[in-house]
């Protein structure tokens, strides 16, 4: 049996960090069955992050290594119908989502307008959690948003980043089909465990702002949401 570790579930997605919940959504599309164990604390995960799944005593990081893995592993037709043009698209969109998630964190933890909302949201769902511990989170994310960077922009400029990736999100994704038709494939899996984590955030941010403003986006979210089994208890 595969275990997937990856962070706590807020807001009503299961993981409220972007490449956990893109594992998730992935392993639930493709129906390979897994245990999920929800942890705070990385320092046992390869090279400190999450997420990352124990496969029959293999320790694999990294989402999009998980998901290579997990391809090869159980011989799954998810992206078989794709075509090299689209995967190479898809590979883009990865590396896009990666620059997207600096932003989305931003919002959460480096921007004062939001921080508050957020702290108190993960202390009532999670009593395990003390405002100390986040106070030091804070710190160190900080810490890491300096030296990549985003947490020298001012938080116009910030989401003004954020929102060119969302825009080349909506410009992509169909008003009636997931990404690549009627199924979902690896990159939709990917796609939603970002936007997910944006549009089910109850605070006003302005990725949220862009994400509700555009209904394929929405709909998109929503439809691998429910493909997946989620909950709608947060709603935009």
């Amino acid at each position: 049996m595969i275990t997937l570790y990856s962070y706590p579930e807020l807001f009503g997605v299961a993981d409220n960090n972007g490449y956990g919940l893109k594992v998730f959504a992935f392993l639930k599309l493709t129906g390979v069955p897994f245990i999920h164990q929800h942890v705070f604390d990385a320092s046992a995960a390869p090279r400190g992050q999450l997420p990352y799944i124990v496969d029959d005593g293999e320790t694999i990081g990294d989402s999009g290594a998980i998901i290579a893995h997990l391809i090869e592993r159980n011989g799954l037709s998810i992206d078989a119908g794709l075509i090299q043009a689209q995967r190479d698209t898809g590979h883009l969109i990865t590396r896009m989502l990666d620059d997207l998630y600096w932003v989305m964190s931003y919002s959460r933890w480096k921007d004062e307008q939001f921080w508050p909302a957020f702290r108190d949201a993960l202390l009532r769902q999670h009593p395990s959690l003390t405002e100390e511990n986040l106070r030091k989170a804070k710190e160190f994310n900080s810490q890491r948003y300096h030296y990549q960077g985003i947490g020298r922009f001012a938080p116009a400029a910030a989401y003004a980043r954020g929102t060119e990736d969302l825009q080349v999100l909506a410009n992509l994704i169909p008003e009636d089909t997931f990404l690549y038709g009627p199924k979902p494939t690896s990159i939709d899996a990917a796609i939603y465990g970002f936007i997910a984590n944006v549009y089910f955030y109850p605070i006003d941010t302005p990725l949220k702002q862009f994400v509700t403003s555009h209904a394929n986006l929405v709909r998109h979210c929503r439809a691998i949401h429910a493909a997946i089994g989620g909950s709608h208890a947060a709603t935009a």
